[in-house]
């Protein structure tokens, strides 16, 4: 192996620490966001460990394309270099990269889905209104022929 490909794969394992420490903070800022009693707090170890094993297996996907999978002795330490140059320098980046696509992504599509959501349960009303409605003379003279039937009365 040479030298110049050694040094893409130092520096692809250095950005595999990169992109997990990204997406482990990602993960926490989502669990801390969360409230105290939600099933997502409650449940707070078993995502990190998922999230954990994403990101391993996302390493492993970026070392076998640039090494056939073969492991080295410097790898944990390419990765752990990774994780700390993101918390001491593109944490700030990455985190205001979030709010950014929080506000022009994700708001504008919730926004979309719960108009969306509100029309179909406003036409479900209108549609349920109306079904009552007509069905009014007839639970009118169920109630007054039969609703006495069925009634147990108390000695």
């Amino acid at each position: 192996m040479s030298i110049t490909a050694q040094l893409a794969s130092l520096l692809a394992m250095i950005g595999t620490g990169i992109v997990a420490g990204a997406f482990m903070d990602m993960i926490g800022t989502g669990i801390a966001s969360t409230g105290k009693t939600s099933i997502v707090r409650r449940r707070a170890i078993i995502l990190e460990t998922i999230g954990w094993l994403i990101a391993g297996c996302f390493a492993f996907a970026v070392l076998f394309a640039f090494r056939d999978g073969a492991w080295r002795m410097y790898d944990p330490l390419a990765q752990v270099s990774g994780l700390l140059l993101y918390a001491a320098i593109f944490h700030k980046p990455f985190r205001l990269l979030g709010r950014i696509i929080i506000v022009i992504v994700i708001r504008p599509l919730l926004f979309v889905v719960r108009l969306i959501v509100w029309f179909f349960m406003y036409i479900v009303r209108i549609i349920l209104a109306v079904l009552l409605l007509l069905t009014q003379p007839f639970r009118f003279i169920y109630y007054r022929v039969f609703r006495f039937h069925f009634k147990n009365k108390s000695k």
